[in-house]
């Protein structure tokens, strides 16, 4: 067997001597981790402890309202008086001495029903048969908006500090929250009828009441900050480390409304994305089998790109494909992101999941990849609302394709999940590895909307630009200083080196 042995280095072209050295030569930091990861892949407890430690860069799809969990809202309820409607199981408002109400107070002490309000506005336990079964997972995870609903009137501080609070615990170091504002309500009401392809007549109309309706939105984030800094501490001597979470914020208009409301409502996020540096882009969001949102699908991109044409430094990360066959008839299937991509100018697609529906796909595919049009998957969310996991979700196609992803959280509240466990199902799942993963996880502050010149100089991960070859130097300190980027992703390089270092 020895003889065999050397004979089969020779014919290799390898010494024995050189074969030994080779063979003892020791694993690089990635080299070493990623060894680790592969021999614990088929242990979902030790992947979770080794991915709930690596560091996460972005989320970058993460909904203000879906982030919080059901426990959370229902404090909340029992604080603000609210009430429990027996018959529907959602939190309503006062009186709760009337019939089918129940205060929310000391709920917690009749768990029967406090575990019943867990499921009706969470979908905890529906990938493992927990539910109602005639009632499907989108219509399930979409109806506990409006049973949560009252408890989140108010609470946008505490909503701010505990997304910050979850992105600490899985080590992400950004998030990108999906919000909205009060000031849209009179912007809506105010938009009146006519004709919705009006867009230069709408917005001539709506031009006036905007810098107000910003100026009053700018007020309430600086109101909502602040509480966010104060319960974490923020500026006290031991600030918690959601403190050292940054956050920005996507404007998110509702597909489901009336489209001159849904126009009113992204005018909004244009102005507001222009003025305030806070808000770095324009979403729009809401179930996209919606008959409403079906419908004015186009017109809806259309609506962005006559707004993008006039504010052109607003970048778009939209929701589009989040659907499957089935859901809406295929012909609902075969364009959705591409007009997001070709006529809205999405950057950013959430979801993208019936991309193998849309026509000529690999054609998309490859403008994608080529235009570097980022994905934002969404594992447990798919998987919940749609069905779509395992093989059957188009994570690979896009990656073979070399379109870049991300890994986020949706609504990692209503969803029972945390970005640990989106990392943690793209192992078991997808059959990912740690250098899969990082270069996800860096993916998740290249394709952020933070301003500034990445740190990247041609491929992300690859060679740093020519100012930030030594790090210390004057050149490179000037750099980061222009760049909140690249600053972060400065953050992430330091953050991974030392997560590669830890003994394994």
């Amino acid at each position: 067997m020895r003889v065999w042995a050397m004979g089969a280095a020779v014919l290799l072209g390898i010494a024995p001597a050189a074969a030994s050295a080779q063979a003892t030569k020791p694993l690089s930091p990635e080299a070493r981790t990623a060894a680790y990861l592969d021999r614990i892949a088929a242990s979902p407890p030790r992947l979770r402890i080794f991915l709930q430690a690596m560091p996460k860069g972005g989320d970058l799809h993460n909904h203000g309202g879906g982030s919080i969990y059901a426990e959370d809202f229902l404090r909340w309820a029992g604080e603000a008086g609210l009430c429990i409607a027996t018959d529907t199981d959602r939190i309503v408002d006062p009186p709760c001495d009337a019939p089918n109400r129940i205060p929310a107070a000391g709920l917690e002490r009749n768990y029967p029903r406090y575990s019943r309000m867990i499921d009706a506005i969470s979908t905890r336990g529906f990938e493992s048969g927990v539910g109602d079964p005639r009632m499907s997972g989108y219509d399930r995870f979409f109806a506990t908006f409006d049973a949560f609903g009252p408890a989140s009137r108010g609470n946008a501080g505490r909503t701010f500090a505990l997304t910050r609070e979850q992105a600490a615990a899985d080590h992400v170091g950004y998030v990108e929250l999906s919000t909205g504002a009060r000031a849209a309500m009179a912007l809506v009401s105010q938009v009146g009828e006519g004709d919705a392809d009006d867009f230069a007549g709408m917005l001539a109309k709506l031009e006036p009441l905007l810098p107000q309706a910003v100026a009053a939105t700018r007020a309430d984030y600086d109101a909502f900050e602040r509480d966010a800094a104060m319960i974490d501490g923020c500026s006290g001597a031991s600030p918690a480390p959601a403190c050292g979470v940054e956050m920005r914020y996507l404007y998110t208009a509702i597909r489901t409304l009336a489209p001159r409301q849904v126009f009113a409502e992204l005018a909004l996020g244009f102005a507001l994305a222009q003025a305030d540096p806070r808000f770095v882009g324009v979403n729009i969001a809401a179930p996209e089998h919606d008959p409403i949102a079906v419908r004015d699908y186009a017109l809806h991109m259309r609506m962005l790109a006559f707004l993008k044409a006039r504010y052109p430094a607003v970048r778009l990360s939209l929701h589009a494909g989040e659907l499957t066959l089935g859901l809406v008839p295929p012909r609902d299937l075969a364009f959705h992101i591409h007009d997001a991509v070709a006529v809205a100018g999405a950057r950013r697609i959430g979801h993208g999941v019936d991309i193998s529906y849309e026509t000529d796909a690999p054609a998309l595919l490859h403008r994608m990849a080529r235009e570097k049009v980022a994905v934002e998957i969404n594992l447990t969310s798919n998987a919940v609302i749609l069905g779509v996991k395992g093989t059957a979700h188009p994570l690979s196609l896009y990656r073979e394709a070399g379109v870049p992803v991300v890994l986020s959280t949706d609504d990692e509240g209503v969803s029972r999940s945390d970005m640990t466990n989106e990392y943690l199902r793209a192992v078991t799942e997808q059959g990912l590895r740690y250098r899969d993963l990082k270069q996800i996880v860096r993916n998740g502050i290249e394709y952020s909307f933070l301003p500034g010149a990445s740190l990247w100089r041609d491929r992300v991960g690859g060679a740093r630009v020519a100012a930030c070859q030594v790090i210390a130097a004057p050149a490179c300190t000037a750099f980061l200083a222009g760049s909140v980027r690249a600053t972060q992703q400065l953050r992430l390089e330091r953050e991974l080196t030392a997560f590669e270092a830890i003994p394994r």
